[in-house]
């Protein structure tokens, strides 16, 4: 089984993605996280480009890693300035990593055009550089950038600039589909040339980008020509339309191809590390993501759920245990007998289809939904409403009252809203407040102080997402209203939903079923048994 090495690009290519911006803290994080998933290779920024870059790279020699090697990145030489007195240069070798990626130029265009030097010069750049580096100590990963339209362009100035870094000493050079642009077929023969040219003297690499949708195939077609060491981003994010996904590239490399990257105990981490980078990054998972996705072992139609039932490879690749994700049996009018089973079975182990309260679920299901409520995407209200119907429910807190109200100018920063609740918990009054960012934040922020004296461990719960439809945009203001809220724990997450005419009383739906739904799971995982 060949073996191949992975980089990940997460804190480099990545965090130059719309939106990101990442702490000294959240990169390490970051890196933290990448380590346990067994990366090989960390690309963590140009230590030369910002101060917050070289503040990372002095804070990460103080972290120990058990697979990962922190790399440096950064530019060839400028022309016509030799290597000790590049600034950038002399930032590689300050950062203090074992390993550096090097990037030059290898398009004619880029050389004449843009950095506007000799073909000669550059040539100069490239090997000078990584020899410089290897003679101070560092071990050299050449990153060829522009390779396959400087191939496609001038294929032997394009090869020129390869064998430059590899009479430089760089031990990896890594092909860099920069623009996105390249088809399949145009990489796969770039590729077996090179592989064909250099192959046996130096490893040899892949670098793709996704404007054409094709960073992952073009990375695996490169593994099947040849190369052993892939770049990309765990999440897939970065520069326009992002680079190649690694969260989808491993379980294909290793499951489907049959090739070694990372040790498959540690693949059972990627769906956990995966969420873990995508909440510091604070950008959402895409639940359609290949084996990482929320959705990515659903099922929703009733029959698709019975074959599954019946034996999981009727509609699924792999299991997901392999990545460790889950199976997912989106309930909805559609659903049918055998989604409702295997829903109420961790309450009922010998339910079966002809059960009188299979029905009856059946029916409240299409009942709330033909009054807009969605329970695919709300897993937490929809074990409510079934514990409910099978008296496995019991109500942890009543409401009373509560009351919102809003001001405009902001009396101060982060501040326009307030409201008032008043709750009873086991005959104790409990009347509070909390003012927010608007009017569900003050009512979340209520809600919490009101609880926590009689449930702490609501301090940990954690509204990670919002979201709101118009369900009848016909009626205007008078339209009704579904919330989402997505909560977490730190540990796991969940959905709730609410409908109504009136938003504030929308969200009170979704966000008391939250708090309640962590309840309940909180006292039957310390009891273990079905309250």
């Amino acid at each position: 089984m060949r073996k191949i090495e992975i980089l990940d690009s997460t804190l480099r290519d990545g965090a130059q993605g719309e939106g990101i911006i990442y702490s000294v803290q959240d990169k390490i994080h970051i890196c933290q996280a990448l380590d346990k998933l067994g990366v090989h290779y960390i690309e963590a920024g140009n230590p030369g480009s910002n101060p917050k870059d070289f503040e990372f790279f002095q804070e990460i020699q103080k972290v120990h890693f058990e697979n990962a090697k922190i790399c440096a990145f950064g530019s060839t030489r400028r022309k016509e300035i030799i290597c000790e007195h590049d600034s950038n240069i002399q930032s590689l070798l300050a950062a203090g990593t074992e390993y550096v990626v090097l990037f030059g130029k290898s398009w004619v265009f880029q050389v004449t055009n843009i950095i506007k030097t000799s073909l000669e010069e550059n040539l100069n750049m490239i090997k000078e550089s990584c020899a410089y580096l290897v003679k101070n100590g560092k071990h050299v990963i050449y990153d060829a950038e522009h390779f396959f339209t400087g191939y496609e362009a001038d294929k032997e100035y394009a090869m020129k600039t390869l064998n430059a870094a590899l009479e430089g000493g760089a031990e990896l050079l890594c092909l860099c589909e920069t623009r996105g642009g390249s088809m399949v077929h145009e990489v796969q023969k770039a590729v077996r040339d090179v592989v064909k040219t250099y192959g046996s003297k130096v490893k040899i690499g892949i670098h793709t980008h996704n404007d054409c949708g094709l960073a992952v195939a073009n990375s695996l077609v490169a593994v099947e020509e040849g190369v052993c060491h892939v770049q990309g981003v765990l999440l897939g994010f970065g520069e326009r339309t992002g680079n190649a996904n690694l969260s989808t590239i491993l379980p294909d490399l290793q499951y489907k191809m049959g090739y070694e990257c990372i040790p498959p105990e540690k693949l059972k981490s990627l769906t956990s590390v995966c969420k873990e980078i995508s909440e510091i990054t604070n950008i959402s998972l895409n639940p359609q993501m290949p084996f990482v996705g929320g959705n990515a072992f659903a099922h929703k139609a009733g029959m698709h759920i019975d074959a599954v039932l019946k034996n999981p490879s009727a509609y699924e690749q792999m299991s997901p245990d392999l990545v460790g994700n889950s199976r997912v049996f989106l309930m909805s009018e559609v659903a049918g007998r055998s989604m409702i089973i295997e829903k109420i079975r961790k309450f009922f182990p010998n339910v079966k289809k002809t059960d009188a309260v299979v029905e009856e679920i059946c029916d409240k299901v299409k009942e709330l939904e033909s009054q807009g409520f969605q329970f695919e995407g709300a897993d937490g209200s929809f074990e409510l409403m079934v514990r409910k119907l099978v008296d496995k429910y019991q109500p942890f807190f009543k409401l009373h009252y509560y009351q919102t109200n809003g001001s405009y100018p902001r009396p101060e920063e982060g501040v326009n809203s307030c409201a008032q609740i008043k709750v009873e918990v086991d005959g104790q009054i409990e009347i509070t407040a909390g003012e927010g960012d608007g009017p569900v934040n003050a009512l979340d922020i209520a809600l919490r102080k009101a609880l926590e004296r009689f449930y702490p461990l609501v301090s940990k719960i954690r509204l990670v997402d919002y979201k709101v439809r118009v369900l009848d945009g016909k009626s205007a203001t008078a339209s009704k209203v579904r919330v989402i809220i997505e909560s977490t724990d730190g540990e796991i997450s969940w959905t709730t939903i609410g409908v109504s005419s009136d938003l504030i009383e929308a969200s009170w739906i979704a966000l008391s079923d939250s708090f309640e739904y962590k309840l309940i799971h909180d006292i039957e995982k310390r009891y273990q048994k079905i309250i």
